[in-house]
């Protein structure tokens, strides 16, 4: 059993390891040339309860200026995230698409999606034509108003990151940041965070419900998935999510291993009752 338990945790190394090295393309930078932080300089320092600052004006898809007082009027998905990302930003709002095609809730009655660039490089221009793309993947009815994509000045942009405890750090032309979307009541208030860049349409609509009776909810479960170097000739970035994935692979093997060590000994204490 100790061999069976042993091969288990050998062969999740080593599919964790085989994992991040299949995702590095040819000439991509290794691990000790990976982008470093510290501990929480990246990440999510979740706010739930607080309140976004509705005040901050930003600029909308026409370059005209609004402040998030007047767009929140019903629950609201918010997502952080820079159009000139060559990672995990695609992939998440193409998930709040997928969730969108498969969600029961009426876009722009029930709720409404706002994403905003933290990149104070990105233009009402690029956003125009980032909301254009999105807007044609969606396969039911959906008002165009249902969807902002705003821009604006690093410091209006960075205050509203720190309200939702979105931190991220610029690597290059790049950021390094976490993959979430996050629920607002219509009064602005953090009320659920969802992680990853795929999400079950069942939570969706009931994060949708309990925003709009501005109900607070823990999150049940963090995977964060992290925006790290990227391969542009490849186009595929090194690391994703495997910390997390390896992590809790390794934790499982280990937890079998010490089950299986700590089990044998009862048996041959039994036995020896038995004997006697």
């Amino acid at each position: 059993m100790k061999r069976i338990a042993m091969t288990i945790a050998l062969t999740a190394t080593s599919f964790v390891c085989g994992t991040v090295l299949a995702q590095a393309p040819a000439g991509a930078p290794q691990a000790d040339q990976a982008p470093r932080f510290a501990p929480g300089e990246v990440g999510i320092d979740e706010k739930l309860g607080a309140t976004i600052p509705l005040d901050l004006v930003l600029k909308d898809e026409e370059g005209n200026a609004v402040a998030l007082r007047t767009l929140l009027d019903k629950p609201t998905i918010l997502t952080l995230n820079f159009f000139r990302c060559t990672g995990i930003c695609t992939p998440l709002l193409n998930g709040v698409v997928e969730v969108i095609n498969q969600t029961e809730a009426l876009p722009g009655k029930e709720y409404q999606i706002i994403t905003v660039s933290f990149d104070d490089r990105d233009t009402p221009e690029i956003a125009l034509g980032k909301r254009t793309n999105y807007l044609k993947q969606i396969q039911k009815p959906f008002p165009p108003s249902a969807w902002h994509f705003l821009t604006g000045e690093g410091a209006a942009t960075k205050a509203l990151c720190d309200a939702v405890g979105f931190k991220f750090k610029r690597q290059g032309d790049q950021f390094i940041h976490a993959g979430a979307i996050v629920f607002l009541s219509p009064k602005g208030q953090v009320t659920r965070y969802m992680y990853g860049t795929t999400f079950l349409p069942a939570d969706f609509q009931m994060a949708v419900n309990e925003a709009a009776k501005g109900e607070v909810r823990p999150t049940i479960a963090k995977f964060l998935q992290f925006c790290f170097s990227y391969d542009p000739a490849g186009r595929r970035y090194v690391f994703s999510a495997t910390r997390t994935s390896a992590t809790v692979i390794l934790l499982l093997a280990g937890g079998f291993l010490a089950y299986l060590t700590l089990k044998r000994p009862r048996g041959k204490n039994r036995q020896g009752k038995e004997s006697e």
